[in-house]
């Protein structure tokens, strides 16, 4: 029978914010939003759907796995204040500000919080194809299901949201979710570790 008494105790893990730290992770935050900014600039509107071709999904996805849960949801959310401030971070194509959070792409946008904070918790070291897989895939779920479930309650038609607002993207984001998987890792336990 084990003796359970002998089994030496795990040390709680206590991170210490230094100025030093909060400074890094705060420019980590920004950069972030601003990676995703400069990804929403590569836009091409694509006829028969609202919905421009941009590289922010991948970008998302990207600063999700480098920064982790927390920080990548931040980064996401400061990105969405930036743009409703009417900063030019939001794709060329359609309204400024928070008016674009209520049209056709407002449902994607909405859900970058979530799909950082998915990816990032299920990321982990990126040293696990499967999971690393499963981690990119949960994400640009989480953004199609929140882009066309806003689609579909604007057309009133879930089907054709669908149709128009997830299907024309899927194969070209699989294979954007690739060159991100090969990204993360190679610099994702570099980055956290820098945190």
């Amino acid at each position: 029978m084990r003796n359970l008494e002998t089994t030496p105790a795990t040390p709680a893990v206590r991170i210490v914010f230094t100025p030093a730290h909060i400074v890094r992770r705060s420019v980590a935050i920004l950069g972030g939003a601003l990676v995703v900014g400069v990804a929403a600039q590569f836009a091409v509107p694509l006829p028969g759907t609202p919905v421009p071709l941009t590289l922010q999904v991948p970008a998302v996805l990207l600063v999700a796995g480098l920064l982790g849960p927390r920080a990548g949801a931040a980064s996401m959310v400061v990105y969405l204040a930036l743009g409703i401030a009417g900063l030019p971070v939001f794709a060329p194509v359609g309204p400024p500000g928070f008016s674009r959070l209520l049209g056709p792409t407002g449902g994607y946008l909405l859900a970058y919080p979530v799909a950082a904070a998915l990816t990032g918790q299920m990321v982990g070291d990126a040293r696990s194809w499967p999971r690393l897989s499963a981690a990119l895939l949960a994400g640009l779920a989480a953004i199609h299901l929140g882009g066309t479930a806003q689609l579909a309650v604007l057309t009133g038609d879930p089907f054709n949201a669908l149709r128009v607002g997830s299907l024309p993207f899927l194969l070209i984001d699989l294979v954007k979710l690739l060159v991100v998987a090969l990204l993360l890792r190679r610099f994702t336990t570099t980055f956290r570790a820098r945190l």
